[in-house]
């Protein structure tokens, strides 16, 4: 998948009036994602995906300086891609099932399978769901 075809489909699928809206949401979504797995894993995911994109989970250090596999909770994922997207959490969280989604679908070998495993359960909810909007149990 090419960068402008992932924006796209994060554009509409998350129903953004913009493709900076959707630069932004996806920036969000997987700086907030590159902190909370580990690195390898990081890398591995951020490889397979367009370079404009994945430079997003290579990124993680210079906003937190805790780099990555820092352990936190559904809530404080939402909470900081809000706060980096500008978006209400309600509209991050769905902006993050949405970026998720497009993530798998541009990715291949399991490696969305693996990024799940290695997150508590309530935030693999918010992995799994997908532009939907619906949690998976």
């Amino acid at each position: 998948m090419q960068h402008d075809q992932f924006i796209g489909q994060v554009q509409a699928r998350a129903r953004l009036s913009s493709r900076g809206e959707a630069e932004r949401a996806t920036r969000s979504v997987l700086e907030t994602l590159g902190e909370r797995i580990p690195e390898g894993l990081a890398e591995n995911l951020a490889a397979q995906l367009p370079i404009e994109v994945g430079e997003h989970l290579r990124r993680t250090e210079v906003f937190s300086g805790y780099g990555t596999g820092e352990r936190f909770d559904l809530d404080e994922f939402v909470a900081r891609v809000s706060s980096r997207s500008g978006f209400d959490e309600p509209r991050a969280a769905f902006a993050a099932r949405v970026v998720c989604e497009v993530v798998d679908e541009a990715t291949q070998g399991g490696v969305m399978d693996k990024v799940q495993q290695s997150l508590p359960e309530d935030v693999q909810s918010l992995v799994t769901a997908g532009s939907t909007g619906q949690m998976h149990d």
